[in-house]
């Protein structure tokens, strides 16, 4: 199995971030098959390659016809709004539905979650989902070019993974914005530079597309790292964050 089709399943199989309640979305209740090619030549960055595949598993199933994708959003004067990630005809139903999906990894530190970056945090991504790319769907210049999606259900699907630093423990917000975090994603480490020798496991560097599924086979593990974040897997499996002891103030 490739490491698209590792990710396609890990996708079909992992529970989201946040608990099942409108408008968060699950596909493990998904009846799909693999699909013959998966292959992707577009814009190689984690996000898109992503969405390719969240794509390829809904259409791959007996639930989901794809009507639009990534729809830019524009005023009369050629400004951009935003976009529109997906409209699904659900056959089930025959309801059209809008859905954004998203991966993300952020880490905990003193009750926020910071992306390893730490320009982005879970509370600001969540609240831009929900109150700007959401209502793309309702905005009157998409609606204008296309009046046959009115009424459009909203649907979100984020995944990926929270990370905790087990050196220096703290309290684990259990929601975010009034939405309950599923605590089954709690499940990587990170640790400053300063903490490296605490681990007390090899560890192997993950390239971004690995970052959801990690590795297939473990080799030329790490040395410390200076001076940048790494993400990487021990042989166990747990994922592990290494960050600037400037973290997230870098």
């Amino acid at each position: 199995m490739n490491s698209q089709q590792r990710f396609y399943h890990w996708i079909a199989n992992t529970e989201p971030l946040f608990e099942i309640t409108p408008p968060f979305e699950s596909l493990q209740h998904l009846n799909t098959l693999l699909p013959q090619d998966l292959s992707y030549d577009g814009n190689p960055r984690l996000g898109f390659l992503y969405q390719h595949l969240c794509t390829q598993l809904l259409t791959s199933s007996n639930q989901y016809t794809l009507e639009l994708e990534e729809i830019q959003i524009n005023r009369d004067n050629g400004q951009t709004l935003g976009a529109i990630d997906l409209i699904l005809n659900n056959q089930f139903t025959g309801q059209n539905e809008h859905w954004e999906v998203a991966i993300k990894f952020y880490l905990l530190h003193q009750g926020i979650w910071y992306g390893p970056n730490a320009h982005d945090q879970l509370d600001k991504k969540l609240n831009r989902m929900l109150n700007h790319q959401l209502k793309m769907s309702t905005n009157p210049h998409f609606l204008s070019q296309y009046p046959q999606f009115d009424n459009l259900s909203e649907h979100l699907l984020i995944q990926g993974r929270l990370y905790i630093n087990p050196f220096s423990p703290e309290p684990v917000p259990t929601d975010c914005l009034g939405f309950r975090i599923n605590k089954q994603q709690i499940s990587g480490f990170w640790c400053y530079q300063s903490q490296w020798e605490q681990v007390n496991t090899p560890l192997y560097e993950l390239s971004k597309p690995l970052w959801a599924t990690g590795l297939a086979k473990y080799s030329n593990p790490i040395g410390k790292p200076n001076g940048r974040f790494v993400h990487a897997q021990a042989e166990d499996g747990q994922f592990w964050f290494i960050v600037p002891d400037s973290w997230p103030n870098n």
